[in-house]
């Protein structure tokens, strides 16, 4: 891997020689306060007024932190984080400094620690972001030397998480051959760790990918840009598989393959779509024969292009058409806020891990920033409001609906953002609706507007912005991970232990419509697959099925399944 660090490099070579003029007084605020006040008990012998006895004895079994007042210190204590924030990311704050060898996040307090592995790498990241603000997901954070000097915790803390046990050693991988390198003064480059000379090749060095959802078209420079936050990416190599985008990705050492594959499977490349799927090719180098839009090898850039055209764009089907990507791609800056607006490089701006229960995506969507639909040739006998709000509610929040006045085959939809409208858009334009090819494309209204007092409207303008039907407002949904075009097989959630295959099949029957097949989720018989005859019979029953009651606090849940009975 090589970085390009030589600020850094001054900065901590001047940190080495005057580490000693350090004040001692450099903590705003105690470490052993904070720990004090955040429900984590710490046995800290040296100032026995921050516990009673009793807590010390559970204490003992839990965090042990020892006091280490007004010196520098290998473990940083990190103020003001989000309440999202995961091990991973605060990781990721130290990464560039050295090897991480613990880290701590205390949940909903606000506050981490972070043991480096050597006290030097702690002393470069305090004085770093002593200069510049550091920021996680936004959010300024407070960068400062603990009281403590070494961070111990057990199965009841961060290290249980398989996320964080894997964070951690992706990051030592990495570290054992770039950090550990930076801090002890090497030259104004880092190498891999195998003396100098790049791997081209070796087991786990080689990630395949699979995007999922991909309503934008994915280049293979959108795929680098990605990728080479985690380290060299030296070859690429991008194919169409089982009517999947696929792409293999070759690193010249397995840290950088194993912390790229912790950091990114999961996540989305724009929000809501382009989902990432990665796991270890079984290849162990690959042999690019071009330099083209489907593949390069950045280690030979005097390869030819082949037979490819270099301005094609890879699509596959459902995909938006080229002019959506006339914006520009956000991939070109780092993923979210960097630090204080320098940003690391590789490294220091990242805000995303797999765990986020809040996931951002690694992109803003290029596309316009349009929200209202225009959608036309409705059944104007049998479309309501409310129907309309079902049916585009599988692919959004959708915050207002106006079946126009004068034109009651006609109506604006508004949805909740700008990349929820155009995944409508491309699953449901010329989707037949209660017999009628229903057309959807973008409006160039900005917003719906509700009636005024004595207008006219017959309850053709609703207001949805406070339903509670809404499947996607808590940030970085799951429901985002199950959008699938309409089908014939819907899938049918929330269903009560009390209710049975009969009383399902009765309830679809009641409202006129005809079970083919069904089956409850062997592991889990509060969903449950029900296929119809034909799409056009799931998107009736989608419509009035949906927030049907099946108890008295049990409302079904529908939606589009990927599958078939």
């Amino acid at each position: 891997m090589v970085f390009s660090l030589r600020e850094m490099l001054s900065r901590l070579r001047y940190v080495h020689d005057e580490r000693n003029s350090l004040e001692s007084g450099s903590d705003e605020r105690g470490s052993d306060e904070l720990l004090s006040q955040s429900g984590v008990t710490v046995m800290a012998p040296a100032a026995p007024h921050h516990a009673d006895n009793n807590n010390q004895d559970s204490a003992a079994k839990k965090v042990k932190l020892e006091q280490n007042v007004g010196k520098p210190s290998r473990v940083i204590h990190i103020r003001n984080i989000p309440n999202e924030t995961t091990e991973a990311e605060i990781i990721q704050l130290g990464l560039p400094f050295g090897r991480v060898s613990n880290v701590l996040v205390l949940k909903g307090k606000n506050q981490a620690f972070l043991e480096m592995g050597e006290e030097l790498a702690a002393v470069a990241m305090v004085a770093y972001f002593g200069g510049c603000v550091a920021q996680l997901r936004g959010r300024a954070v407070y960068v400062q030397f603990s009281n403590h000097k070494e961070l111990k915790t057990d199965q009841t803390h961060s290290n249980a998480s398989a996320s964080a046990q894997a964070a951690l050693q992706a990051a030592q991988a990495i570290s054992n051959s770039a950090g550990a390198a930076l801090v002890a003064g090497a030259g104004a480059a880092l190498q891999p760790a195998n003396g100098g000379t790049e791997i081209q090749g070796g087991p786990n060095t080689v990630l395949r990918v699979i995007i999922e959802h991909m309503l934008y078209p994915i280049v293979l420079d959108v795929l680098y840009s990605i990728f080479q936050r985690y380290g060299k990416v030296l070859k690429i190599v991008t194919f169409t598989k089982n009517n999947s985008f696929q792409a293999l990705i070759q690193y010249p050492d397995t840290g950088s393959a194993q912390m790229a594959k912790t950091a990114l499977d999961g996540q989305n490349i724009y929000n809501g779509c382009c989902t990432l799927r990665i796991d270890y090719s079984k290849m162990t180098c690959l042999n690019v024969k071009y330099n083209n839009d489907k593949s390069r090898d950045y280690t030979n850039p005097s390869l030819p292009s082949g037979d490819g055209d270099t301005h094609q764009l890879l699509t596959t089907g459902g995909v938006l058409a080229p002019p959506f990507l006339g914006l520009g791609s956000g991939l070109a800056s780092p993923y979210g806020v960097g630090v204080g607006g320098v940003g690391l490089p590789a490294f220091g701006a990242l805000t995303l891990t797999p765990a986020s229960p809040a996931l951002r995506a690694l992109a803003a969507p290029p596309m316009p920033l349009a929200t209202v639909l225009l959608v036309s040739n409705l059944n104007e006998e049998m479309v309501t409001p409310d129907a309309l709000f079902t049916l585009f509610g599988v692919y959004g929040d959708v915050q207002r609906v106006k079946i126009l006045y004068n034109k009651k085959d006609s109506a604006l939809i508004q949805m909740a953002e700008p990349h929820q409208a155009h995944l409508a858009m491309t699953h449901m334009d010329k989707l037949r609706v209660f017999g009628k090819a229903m057309r959807v494309m973008l409006s160039k209204h900005q917003t719906v507007q509700l009636p005024k007092e004595g207008q006219p409207d017959a309850g053709l303008t609703r207001d949805y912005s406070q339903s509670p039907l809404h499947r996607f407002k808590k940030p970085g949904s799951k429901n985002y991970q199950n959008i699938y075009p309409p089908s014939a097989t819907l899938h049918l959630s929330n269903i009560p232990a009390t209710v049975s295959e009969d009383d399902i099949k009765e309830a679809f029957t009641k409202r006129g419509f005809t079970i083919k097949a069904f089956k409850f989720f062997p592991k889990d018989r509060k969903m449950a697959l029900v296929q119809l005859p034909s799409i056009d019979d799931a998107v009736a029953a989608l419509i009035k099925m949906h927030n049907y009651q099946l108890s008295e606090s049990n409302h079904l849940r529908v939606s589009f399944s990927k599958s078939s009975i």
